[in-house]
């Protein structure tokens, strides 16, 4: 994975870059996505039946679409994070890849519940309000499922369009409506991620100074005191890309910024998680306290995961940080709501149908990368069982079963 969780590529590790065992064009190899890069090339290799993995901005969702296996971050709160490195306190949420989602259903069901040695695990209280809330919930055979218009990027790849396209037609043929919505806030959230993200590691990574924590010989071996040392130990230990989001969340943090960026990206947020409730039929449980279901709103939505297939890792070093930080785009919204959000892979066709079936129950897997693409489930706050289920409706769009 990347270093610390920070990256989009887990090529920031000190051990080397993860390789996506799936080869792209001309052979190249190609990224594995990050920063749960290494979770995802584990179960796409058959290593193992599922993985953990964190999530802060995409972090499981991204790897899974490259990699062409279910990545599901839950509800935050709902996993416990006790045990992990904090990068992002207020959006790390430790989530499960699997090679299909009946699979990351069973993980989660068993890592799910409240853990006093986790400050932000969910409370038992706030979990029997969730539950009542789904139980009070009329079954709906036909859902509403939400398309938003600014997920339509430019940037986004034409076969992962045509993708999105083939299944909410398939969504429409099973008696589903389909609805264009709008997230107005979403085209700011990758900005305010990228501020409220670093300033919370860089608060995080504060005790990493190699007094406490690191190598004593680099101590040892230098006369340098203070901040001289404190600078000059980080300097050598931490990679290029956690010093540059230490330096920018430590800048937004600061007196003469903190009103210009932090709060500001703060209020990003806030409207981020009001557009998000106004296009829900179910209300915030937490938030809400009528708890009536809307009418006119809608149940998911279903998006593209990522803007394109993965890079080949030779052209990564010709990317900008800012590039690497745009391939969040389309993910970075649900965490900052907070929201339960799966990505499953779904065939892309370049001229050619994709099959695939299940022999005595195993999943036989597509052996080209460019075979998938990953799709973006998303729903209100603790409604992760509704994200399950268009998983599994989708999931069977890819799968063509052998009698």
């Amino acid at each position: 994975m990347d270093e610390f969780g920070m990256g989009s590529h887990s090529d920031t590790s000190v051990y080397g870059t993860t390789q996506n065992p799936i080869v792209g064009d001309h052979g190249h190899s190609t990224s594995a996505g990050g920063s749960s890069g290494g979770s995802a090339v584990a179960v796409a290799t058959g290593q193992c039946y599922a993985a953990l993995g964190t999530d802060t901005g995409g972090s499981i969702r991204l790897p899974a679409a490259y990699t062409g296996v279910v990545g599901f971050k839950p509800s935050y709160g709902l996993v416990s994070r006790f045990g992990i490195i904090a990068y992002s306190n207020s959006l790390d949420t430790v989530g499960v890849l699997a090679r299909n989602s009946v699979a990351a259903r069973g993980i989660f069901k068993i890592i799910e519940g409240y853990d006093e040695n986790d400050p932000t695990s969910l409370s038992e209280t706030s979990r029997s309000k969730l539950a009542s809330q789904i139980l009070r919930r009329k079954y709906k055979k036909s859902l509403r499922i939400g398309v938003p218009v600014e997920y339509n990027i430019q940037e986004l790849d034409k076969s992962i369009r045509n993708a999105w396209l083939v299944a909410l037609r398939y969504l429409r043929q099973e008696g589903h409506s389909i609805c264009s919505v709008s997230l107005p806030t979403t085209q700011s959230a990758l900005s305010a991620y990228y501020v409220l993200a670093p300033a919370e590691a860089s608060s995080n990574l504060a005790k990493y100074d190699n007094a406490r924590y690191g190598n004593q010989e680099s101590i040892e071996s230098t006369h340098k005191t203070g901040e001289k040392l404190y600078s000059s130990v980080r300097g050598a230990r931490l990679g290029t890309e956690v010093q540059r989001r230490i330096l920018l969340g430590a800048h937004s943090l600061s007196a003469d910024a903190r009103e210009n960026y932090f709060i500001q990206a703060q209020k990003v947020r806030r409207m981020v998680q009001q557009d998000f409730d106004e296009l829900f039929a179910l209300p915030h449980p937490l938030r809400d306290n009528t708890n009536l279901e809307q009418d006119h709103g809608v149940d998911v939505l279903v998006t593209p995961t990522a803007p394109t297939l993965p890079p080949a890792l030779s052209s990564l070093s010709n990317r900008s940080p800012l590039e690497s930080y745009a391939d969040d785009v389309l993910t970075v919204a649900a965490s900052l709501a907070g929201l339960p959000a799966i990505s499953i892979p779904y065939p892309v066709t370049f001229g050619e149908p994709i099959q695939r079936w299940r022999s005595n129950g195993e999943e036989e897997r597509l052996t080209k990368h460019q075979d998938c693409t990953g799709l973006q489930i998303t729903a209100q706050y603790g409604d992760d069982e509704n994200v399950f289920r268009v998983a599994e409706m989708l999931s069977g769009t890819t799968v063509e079963r052998r009698e």
